[in-house]
């Protein structure tokens, strides 16, 4: 055997080893229709079957009797062969019958003629990671449901430009707008012309963005151009990389309580003026009894200062 032969076969070997080392994956070897004729570490480990019992066997024997019955494990080899690649998730049995949820990917492989000699199918166990994303899938459901629940808040999300990206129920009820009407646009429109000429829908975003929030409170406006008095909070989203990928705004209808509050400092003012008329009144009461004294002595001294004189009384 030559050098270049050596180096080959030498190499043939390692991979050999390599693969049948390997524990995170099922790697193994099929023949053109389908039986296994290699089985690796990572094989045994997720199917449960030692070489021995498995070589020979069809893979299907891996699939569920669902599958088996719709052609699944045929169609799987069928697309490898004429476009080169088959990938897909599903389930799939072990020995002991148990299932897992498996990612695959098999491919064809070709001597130098192009002549089909068998496939390589790789299967690595998701299990973990598919019941990962159902319960993540499932709490941004109930998060979603929750948030369009809620009637005394309007909920929504904005693209990073401002963009209105989803609606929930309070913002229906308090800003008057069904979802179709406000998607895609900017959430500018809720704000008053004279808001808009200065910039605060943009320099909302761009404080949220630096900071990371935004809190405010202003006029806001309806569908039918009314005005309310909102509590305004806007959170900057970003994803673990932290780029920006949106804003989270909250908006409450507070116009009640600034009605209550404007109403309290009107009463405040009202009682503060008429104290302040009180006050004044007892100091004018008291100014004029003290002067009705000094008087009383004035006059008093006067008529006695006229008797001792001989004078006549000025009565």
């Amino acid at each position: 055997m030559t050098d270049s032969g050596n180096r080959f076969s030498d190499e043939a070997e390692r991979l050999r080893h390599f693969i049948s080392s390997v524990a995170d994956y099922a790697i193994y070897m099929l023949s053109p229709t389908g039986e296994v004729v290699s089985w690796n570490l990572g094989a045994q480990r997720f199917k449960g079957y030692e070489p021995h019992e498995i070589i020979g066997k069809h893979f299907s024997n891996f699939y569920t009797l669902e599958d088996r019955v719709r052609g699944v494990p045929e169609r799987a080899l069928e697309l490898a062969r004429t476009t080169g690649k088959f990938e897909a998730e599903g389930w799939r049995v072990r020995k002991d019958g148990s299932r897992f949820w498996a990612s695959v990917v098999i491919d064809p492989i070709r001597d130098e003629k192009g002549e089909l000699i068998g496939f390589t199918k790789i299967t690595r166990d998701i299990t973990d990671k598919r019941e990962a994303q159902k319960a993540l899938r499932m709490s941004e459901e109930r998060f979603r449901m929750l948030v369009q629940g809620v009637t005394d808040y309007a909920i929504y999300l904005l693209s990073p430009s401002g963009e209105i990206t989803n609606w929930n129920a309070g913002a229906r009820r308090i800003k008057g707008y069904d979802e179709p009407e406000v998607l895609g646009s900017h959430f500018s429109r809720f704000y008053t012309d004279e808001d808009r000429e200065k910039g605060v829908p943009a320099n909302a975003l761009r404080i949220a963005s630096e900071t990371g929030r935004y809190e405010a409170e202003g006029w806001r406006c309806r569908k039918d151009g009314t005005r309310f008095w909102a509590h305004v909070v806007i959170d900057a989203i970003r994803d673990e990389e932290g780029v920006l990928v949106g804003f989270a705004k909250i908006t409450r209808d507070i116009t009640e309580r600034k009605q209550a509050a404007e109403q309290l400092e009107k009463t405040r003012e009202a009682l503060f003026q008429s104290q302040k008329l009180e006050a004044i009144g007892k100091l004018t009461g008291g100014v004029a009894h003290d002067f009705n004294n000094l008087l009383n002595v004035l006059t008093n001294g006067l008529s006695m200062l006229r008797q001792r004189r001989g004078l006549p009384s000025a009565d």
